[in-house]
């Protein structure tokens, strides 16, 4: 029989609109899943089990009002929270306790969403790790730097949450774990509320265990319908194959990839190549100087009145970042704008994009999260990214696939992610 903690978040959803489930049953559901697995994978950085089954109890008295009506929704740490601390992963911020919600938080509870608690990331979500082991291998890291966020959905211990992205700390966390993430549009959420490393990069985003759960999860936060997943069931989309930096991936990256594409082509996807080219790989270089020298400035406050609390990474990352004078920061902008619009013509003739999420499997240990690389380019051109899993490596580790689709054009790459999804499940 499947617990309750193992649904995803439509079919709770479902069965609390239809008096089948209660909230509550689910909460307490996930928190049973939380005791027995915590201490393994140690996912969260706050929890307060009794404030959540008590909002829990208030949901199912209203009726579990919203769109995320009684659905539990985990937080990365870097999102203001006005009942739970927000340390941003960080000793300086050990107690911090916000006057008031992110806006993308307000949002889950306008949307009748309850927080279940605060997810590990890594410290100012850049690289210093937290606690948090993969659930497929606790010997491997989970990714990062929304670290807690996808080990959590990962492990069935929630069904929803947030994380954030600036080189590759959604979509990188997902492919390591297993689960489906979703770095949307750049600007699509405010980010009012939420710890800013790069004010040019910085991307709210999601993740669940099906495209679905996440499309669910983010068009709510919108405010806007559900797009129509089923786009591409009678017309397949046209994928565009594309691999910058192959020659860093594993030879298991590489073949799930080609297994990928051909179950598509054969399920009546077209296919057509885009050679990638060093032009285009140099722009992972330009997202590297635009990150380090906004977190140079958004950083500095720390960097001036606690360097003994930061790692050496972060005083030299900072100390670097603030070295980039105003007009060479504002120059690279400038070159990753016109670069905005000009690779836009990808999309001329296909739909989406099929790409790697991550080099691999996930790497051995926790000190090291992995390296962003296959996300720099993406993120730095703001378009939408999910991440679609496709199967185990050689130890047994998930891989995925990326679907990258055109700056606004979500609801199409949500809907290619769908369809992909479909072929691999029905293959």
């Amino acid at each position: 029989m499947t617990e309750f903690h193992e649904l995803s978040a439509l079919e709770a959803s479902a069965k609390i609109k239809s008096g089948d489930l209660t909230a509550e049953a689910l909460m307490r559901s996930c928190f049973e899943r939380i005791d027995e697995r915590d201490k393994l994978v140690g996912a969260w950085s706050y929890l307060d089990k009794d404030k959540a089954i008590s909002e829990a109890i208030k949901s199912d008295k209203a009726g579990n009002p919203g769109r995320l009506g009684g659905l539990p929704v985990a937080v990365k740490d870097i999102m203001d929270t006005d009942d739970m601390p927000t340390t941003y992963g960080s000793t300086i911020y050990g107690n911090h306790q916000p006057s008031e919600d992110a806006d993308c938080v307000k949002n889950v509870r306008t949307n009748g969403g309850i927080i279940i608690g605060k997810t590990v990331t890594t410290e100012f979500a850049w690289r210093n790790p937290g606690k948090t082991r993969n659930p497929n291998n606790a010997k491997h890291t989970p990714g990062g730097s929304s670290s807690g966020s996808a080990a959590g959905v990962a492990d069935m211990q929630v069904p929803l949450a947030f994380g954030t992205q600036t080189a590759g700390s959604v979509i990188r966390p997902a492919a390591y774990c297993g689960v489906v993430g979703y770095k949307p549009t750049f600007g699509t959420h405010d980010r009012k509320g939420v710890k800013e490393l790069s004010n040019y990069l910085d991307t709210v985003g999601t993740f669940a265990r099906d495209v679905a759960d996440v499309s669910l999860f983010d068009y709510a936060l919108r405010g806007q319908s559900c797009p129509n997943l089923a786009d591409y069931d009678n017309q397949p989309p046209v994928i565009g194959l594309m691999i910058p930096f192959s020659i860093e991936a594993s030879k298991d990256a590489l073949l799930a990839y080609e297994n990928v594409y051909k179950k598509a082509e054969k399920a009546g996807a077209s296919l057509v190549d885009i050679p990638s080219s060093m032009k285009f790989e140099s722009l992972a270089d330009l997202q590297t100087v635009i990150m380090t020298g906004d977190a140079g400035a958004s950083l500095s406050w720390e960097y001036e009145h606690h360097p003994e609390r930061l790692t050496r990474f972060y005083r030299d990352s900072i100390a670097i970042g603030k070295a980039i004078s105003e007009s060479a920061l504002k120059n690279a902008k400038q070159l990753a704008d016109d670069a905005r619009k000009r690779e836009a013509s990808i999309f001329e003739k296909v739909d989406i994009l099929l790409t790697l999420p991550a080099s691999g499997e996930a790497p051995e240990g926790i000190d090291f999260t992995g390296d962003p690389l296959f996300n720099r380019v993406w993120t730095l051109l703001g378009w939408p990214c999910i991440n679609v899993p496709a199967g185990v490596g050689s130890r047994r580790l998930p891989l995925g696939v990326q679907v990258v689709g055109s700056a606004g054009q979500d609801a199409s790459a949500l809907a290619a992610a769908a369809w992909l999804e479909k072929v691999l499940g029905n293959s």
